[in-house]
This record gives structure tokens, C-alpha cells and sequence, in this order.
């Protein structure tokens, strides 16, 4: 029988999400330097590949079967259509990066945790957020635009530099629709396994029509830093993280966990700055402590009566 859904975070979620946030962010930082080497479609084509494999090669060994025997009643075309958002939520990252900048489609595609509050309510009463959470979701995405400094404002722009922008915006509703989809249907009451088994098979299906159709270049004869990159992206980021992420979602609350998704391109810029040398300014302590506090409110218990 599974274990009930807890009503707010304990310590071990908070430090899955802190754990998983970390590593989102350096893979951000990983994707960048391998792209010079690996075309970033065909990089998560061969990323979500080998999650695939080792999603699959888990569920054997766990017990959790392969088929829909056994499954609740629909879950499998919710699983096909939670894999379909997910694939077409990194279509619309990759896409997005050929018509705007990083910093700018980053700053759209975060607007996902909104999403989740604003469209997973209409479906789970219970994830509705009060008062001061929604000024905490708020203080959380004012610190992701803060630490990415000019990514809304200035400069000037490639003339369909708006498509990407939209791309973005796009992309994290199809995120927050995934999660809806997952928390909503009879999909949510199958195995974590299996809720990211559609996900990452649907993508490595998917993804290699777009990589063709952006004429990238397929090769498999990388360097060793290429295949532990892309490695790490498969068996740590696709498989372990996300299996953690689809855990969570199974047993607390979507509203609050989403916002911890907000660390994410801080700690992009905190990892580029170490590794890239990247600028480090003290404004993005600044935001760091936004999304921090941000985090805090949204999941504050409330008082007692």
C-alpha cells in the first residue's frame, strides 16, 4: 500500500530537492561546454537514450513491470501524454536557444512553478496556495530575473528574438502540464519508475526527428570528456534526479516542491562562475537570498490556530 502524501517538506525532501536543484544547475554548465562538441538536441536524444535503458533496467530489477498489466484504468495514455509535454518542453528549450539568448529563454522557462500553482489547483484542491506563498513564488522568480542581470531588459535583440522568448514562456507551461498530468490522472498512481520511463522513452523517440530537422550533426566518436558528460546527464541527471523528482511528486505537495526549481539557474551562475569564470556579482548573492526566502514562505507551516 503506498505510504500517505505529506501535507508540507521534512528533511528528507528538502535535501533531495536541495541535492537535485545542485546538479540541475551544473548540468546547465555541462550542456554548454559539451555543446561545443555534441549539438544540443542530439546530446539530450542520446541523454534520454540512455536514461531509457537505465530506467528500464531499474524497473527489472525493482519488480516494477514493464506493461500496462496491472496499471490502473487510463494511466498509460496519461504516461504517452506525460512523455509527449516533456518532449515537446525540451523541443522548446533547444528550439528556443536558436532565436534567444540563454539568460532571457531561462528566465520564461522558470516561470513553470506559476504554472503549477495557477493550473494544478483546478484539479488538487489540496495544492492551492494562500496570501504570503504566492508573495514568496514571487520573491523567488524576482531572484532568478535578479541573478540573470539584463536577460529581460537592454541590448539589442535578433528580429525574431520574441519567438524564443515565447518558446520559453511555452516550454515551462508544458513543464508545469507534465506535472499536472502526473499529480491528475490515474498516472499518478503507478510506480515513480514508470511515470519517468514514458517520459524519458517518449523524448528518445522524439528528439531525433527535431536534431534531424535542425540539420545537426550526429557523430558518436567523442572525446572521454564528451561521454562523461553525457554520461552524467543520463545516469545522474535523467535517471537518478528525476526518478527523485517523480518520488517527491508522489508523496508531497507540487506547488511547494516546484518552487525549489527556482535554485536551479542561480546555482547555473554560481557553477559558471567557478568553472567558466564567468562574472559572479553581488547581486546574485542578492538573489540567491530572494529565492532562498521565497522558497521559506511558500513552505512555511501555517500558524496554529
Amino acid at each position: 500500500m503506498p505510504s500517505p502524501r505529506k501535507s508540507h517538506l521534512d528533511a528528507l525532501a528538502i535535501a533531495l530537492l536541495l541535492g537535485c536543484c545542485l546538479f540541475w544547475g551544473f548540468q546547465q554548465v555541462l550542456v554548454k561546454v559539451t555543446v561545443a562538441e555534441v549539438a544540443p538536441v542530439f546530446q539530450a536524444f542520446v541523454r534520454f537514450a540512455i536514461a531509457t535503458a537505465a530506467v528500464a533496467a531499474w524497473c527489472l530489477w525493482r519488480g516494477v513491470r514493464l506493461g500496462h498489466r496491472g496499471d490502473p484504468a487510463g494511466s498509460a495514455a496519461a504516461g504517452l501524454l506525460a512523455g509527449a509535454l516533456f518532449a515537446a518542453e525540451f523541443a522548446c528549450i533547444y528550439v528556443g536557444l536558436h532565436y534567444t539568448t540563454a539568460s532571457r529563454l531561462t528566465v520564461f522557462l522558470y516561470c513553470a512553478p506559476f504554472w503549477v500553482a495557477l493550473l494544478l489547483p483546478r484539479f488538487v484542491p489540496g495544492e492551492r496556495l494562500h496570501g504570503g506563498q504566492w508573495l514568496g513564488l514571487a520573491a523567488a522568480f524576482a531572484g532568478v530575473g535578479l541573478a540573470l542581470g539584463d536577460g529581460l531588459l537592454g541590448g539589442q535583440r535578433p528580429a525574431l528574438a520574441w519567438l524564443g522568448d515565447a518558446l520559453g514562456l511555452l516550454g515551462g507551461l508544458l513543464w508545469a502540464l507534465t506535472t499536472a498530468v502526473i499529480r491528475a490522472t490515474p498516472l499518478g498512481r503507478t510506480a515513480p519508475e514508470k511515470q519517468l520511463l514514458y517520459q524519458v522513452a517518449v523524448s528518445a523517440a522524439a528528439l531525433p526527428l527535431l536534431s534531424l530537422a535542425l540539420g545537426e550533426r550526429w557523430s558518436l566518436d567523442l572525446s572521454a570528456f564528451a561521454w562523461a558528460s553525457l554520461l552524467l546527464q543520463a545516469l545522474v541527471g535523467a535517471f537518478v534526479s528525476y526518478l527523485a523528482w517523480m518520488w517527491m511528486l508522489a508523496h508531497y505537495p507540487a506547488t511547494r516542491i516546484s518552487v525549489f526549481v527556482f535554485l536551479t539557474p542561480v546555482c547555473a551562475l554560481l557553477f559558471g562562475a567557478g568553472w567558466l569564470g564567468e562574472p559572479a556579482t553581488p547581486g546574485l548573492l542578492v538573489a540567491l537570498a530572494l529565492v532562498a526566502s521565497g522558497i521559506v514562505l511558500v513552505n512555511r507551516r501555517p500558524a496554529a490556530a
